[in-house]
Order: structure tokens, then C-alpha cells, then sequence
């Protein structure tokens, strides 16, 4: 592990520069619960082509609405748990390494979660 050299004032930042983690090994946030994300998104898309049907036999306006608005729901929920799992793992990561990449991480996820919120 280095230390590295910040500007006047500022705090050194330790760099764990060989550490090997499992995000380096390709392994993400979502990977122990993949089983169970499959199956939820299997679920969204059933709801999907549900709507679909809905349309296809000219159900009620406001009954398609209902059926939207739980799908959308349906997938925020699903997104919320993504971004959970990315800032325990992904993050997580890039703080033990530290340096630029800890910011770089954070940036992502802000961006990420500001995305989340304009739809």
C-alpha cells in the first residue's frame, strides 16, 4: 500500500495498489443473487407482455394505467436493488483500492441514481 501526495492542506489518501479484489476478477455487485434477479425480471416481463394483451383485447383505459403503473414500479424496485448491490460491492471496492478510482465510482453511481430519479 502507498500513500500518495496531496495538495497543500489536503489530506494524503492511501492507494491499496496491490490488492486484487473480486470486481477485478469480473464479479459484480449482483452476482450472488443473480438466480433470484432472472427470476424477477421473468416476472416484469410477464407483467410487460400482460400489458400487451391488455391492449390486444381492448381492456379498459384506466385498467391498462393500473397495470403500468405496477410494472414501472415493479422495475424501480428492481433498479433500487441493483444500486444497492453496486454500492456494496463497486464502490465498496474502489474505496478499499482508494486513489482516483473511489471518485470515479462515486461519480458513476451519482449519475446513475440521478438517472433513476428523472424517469
Amino acid at each position: 500500500m502507498t500513500t500518495t501526495e496531496a495538495g497543500a492542506g489536503a489530506p494524503s489518501v492511501a492507494v491499496a495498489e496491490d490488492v486484487v479484489t473480486d470486481h477485478d476478477r469480473g464479479v459484480h455487485g449482483y452476482h450472488k443473487q443473480k438466480d433470484e434477479h432472472l427470476k424477477r425480471l421473468r416476472r416484469i416481463e410477464g407483467q410487460i407482455r400482460g400489458l400487451q394483451r391488455m391492449v390486444d383485447e381492448d381492456v379498459y383505459c384506466i385498467d391498462i394505467l393500473t397495470q403500468v403503473s405496477a410494472s414501472t414500479k415493479a422495475l424501480q424496485s428492481f433498479a433500487l436493488q441493483l444500486l444497492e448491490e453496486h454500492l456494496r460491492h463497486c464502490v465498496a471496492d474502489a474505496a478499499v483500492k482508494g486513489g482516483d478510482e473511489i471518485e470515479a465510482k462515486v461519480e458513476e453511481a451519482t449519475k446513475a441514481i440521478g438517472r433513476l430519479l428523472r424517469t
